[in-house]
């Protein structure tokens, strides 16, 4: 990012307004770049989420309750968006109940932790082998 921002730079001038928003400050933070940016993406995918079952017309067009609590979702892939998305919508009362990703896919009704998940990730470098029924719901 701070590499696209240094090309709007060469092109537009130093002095252009928009170079800083180029790249929304996703650079460097010694250069300027805001904190927060690990997580951004995906708390744009929630808040857009968000907005659309917040949005009674919307719903009522899909033929879904409005609000995000109670609803089940699924997501391809697991990285830096996958995450933050997954557990800002969980942390608002969605459910997630299945992952797909480069090493194989989980599927669990009840649900599925995300920082459970992103621990399982970073130990076995994938989701494949999580066994979330069997770890964390004392019914089986």
């Amino acid at each position: 990012m701070t590499w696209m921002k240094s090309a709007y730079q060469a092109a537009y001038g130093p002095k252009d307004i928009n170079a800083d928003a180029v790249t929304t400050g996703k650079y460097s933070k010694n250069i300027g770049g805001i904190t927060g940016r690990t997580e951004a993406t995906g708390l744009g995918v929630f808040y857009a989420t968000k907005q659309v079952l917040d949005n009674a017309l919307v719903c009522k067009n899909l033929g879904v309750e409005r609000g995000l609590k109670g609803k089940t979702f699924i997501v391809q892939g697991f990285g830096n968006v996958g995450y933050w998305a997954s557990k800002f919508l969980v942390d608002e009362g969605a459910k997630l109940i299945g992952v797909s990703e480069f090493d194989g896919s989980i599927y669990e009704p009840r649900g599925i932790d995300p920082d459970a998940l992103l621990e399982h990730k970073k130990k076995k470098f994938g989701v494949n082998g999580f066994k979330y029924a069997s770890e964390y719901f004392n019914d089986e």
